[in-house]
């Protein structure tokens, strides 16, 4: 008979189901541990619908660190043996292996399932519903924020029903920020986010990257246009002048294009520039009395243009960049000198201090290499993860 039975389970998936689980980490960076396995929730195991509010609440059966808890709505084709599985392994990717028993303890991430559609399932590696759910009002206080009339097909009782009987009274707190679906649900939150970097600092490669995976409205700068770039090289002190004027008129229209047209399709806006670039090299490249004329229209510009509520610069030593420069091959970038890129760093680190903390971020890039290796993307992804989180928290 149990033989049948796992049967059964195993091949239960005509269609798509509705399950809910519950999600929660006492360790490390509790926050981010939630978002990161609801990312994998979606890449593995199906769609998520509806996620709760996340509670803070003290352990129970062991003294620790309290957790956060939320709970899912996920809609998934995975039998209920292969989203146990899924389960399992998305644990383990984050640092958490089950002994067997109870498994009572810290953990940096505990994802169990609570229901698997009416199903009622009970074999030796899984029950459904989840056994101790009624007990637990970590798990029934956001159940019922996504599910709150949900039958318990046991206990024929809906989720508020048995919120209001449990006997567990642990303290729950709201917690301020949301977790998304995905990530491009998180980036989404965005309306427009600035790349910068220093010649060579790969902010064009990255900035089209992002636009591809995250949908959003691509706006690069238009250098490879420009008539005095080459000159400017060859001759600074002649051109300068000309090629820093051509630069932000160039700017300047291509901001007021691109940033106030709204194209329904896309997430957001990424660009591989800001505006006030224009700004910090020509303080480099320009005399005094020519800087002090350009800063007065570039000011003026300046109040016009859309701000970006993410400014990203991406660090590379002036070695590592001169590296890249010379890979790349542009015959009028050859005679860079690392003095020059150390200046440019420098300007940009000094923008940035004069920037609210909230909105800006640094990436160093000198040891990654995000071309080459996904494993160097994902790491940025993550940082970015974890920056925009906050901005919308």
């Amino acid at each position: 008979m149990s033989q049948c039975f796992v049967y059964f389970v195993d091949h239960i998936m005509d269609k798509a189901q509705i399950a809910y689980l519950s999600i929660g980490s006492n360790l490390g960076d509790r926050r981010n541990l939630l978002q990161q396995g609801i990312f994998e929730l979606s890449k593995h195991a199906g769609k998520i619908l509806k996620i709760s509010p996340v509670y803070e609440n003290p352990p129970i059966g062991f003294n620790g660190e309290p957790f956060f808890n939320a709970c899912l709505q996920l809609e998934t084709d995975l039998s209920p043996n292969a989203l146990l599985e899924s389960l399992l392994k998305i644990e383990r990717k984050f640092g958490r292996v089950r002994s067997g028993g109870k498994n009572v303890g810290a953990r940096s991430l505990d994802l169990d399932i609570i229901y698997y559609g009416k199903e009622i399932i009970s074999t030796a590696i899984l029950t459904v519903p989840h056994p101790e759910m009624a007990n637990r009002r970590f798990v029934l206080k956001p159940l019922a924020d996504i599910a709150p009339q949900f039958y318990h097909p046991i206990f024929k009782k809906d989720t508020r029903n048995l919120l209001q009987q449990c006997t567990d009274k642990s303290e729950m707190q709201k917690q301020p920020f949301k977790l998304y679906a995905s990530r491009t649900a998180l980036f989404s939150q965005l309306q427009f986010m600035a790349i910068e970097g220093n010649i060579g600092a790969g902010k064009t490669t990255l900035t089209k990257k992002i636009a591809h995976d995250f949908n959003a409205k691509l706006v690069l700068e238009r250098f490879a246009d420009n008539p005095f770039l080459p000159k400017f090289y060859d001759d600074p002190s002649r051109y300068a002048f000309p090629l820093e004027m051509s630069f932000l008129a160039d700017r300047y229209q291509q901001f007021m294009d691109d940033t106030t047209q709204l194209d329904l399709f896309k997430n957001f806006l990424v660009s591989d520039y800001d505006i006030f670039k224009s700004l910090i090299f020509a303080q480099i490249t320009l005399q005094k009395e020519e800087f002090n004329l350009y800063r007065k229209l570039f000011n003026f510009m300046y109040k016009e243009v859309k701000k970006p509520d993410l400014y990203v610069f991406l660090y590379q030593s002036p070695e590592r960049l001169l590296e890249n420069i010379k890979k790349r091959g542009r015959q009028y970038e050859l005679n860079i000198e690392a003095g020059y890129l150390e200046k440019i760093n420098r300007g940009y680190l000094v923008f940035i201090k004069g920037l609210s903390e909230q909105n800006t971020m640094v990436i160093n890039l000198d040891e990654l290499d995000f071309v080459a290796d996904e494993t160097d993307y994902e790491t940025i992804l993550e940082q970015l993860q974890l920056k925009i989180a906050t901005l919308f928290s």
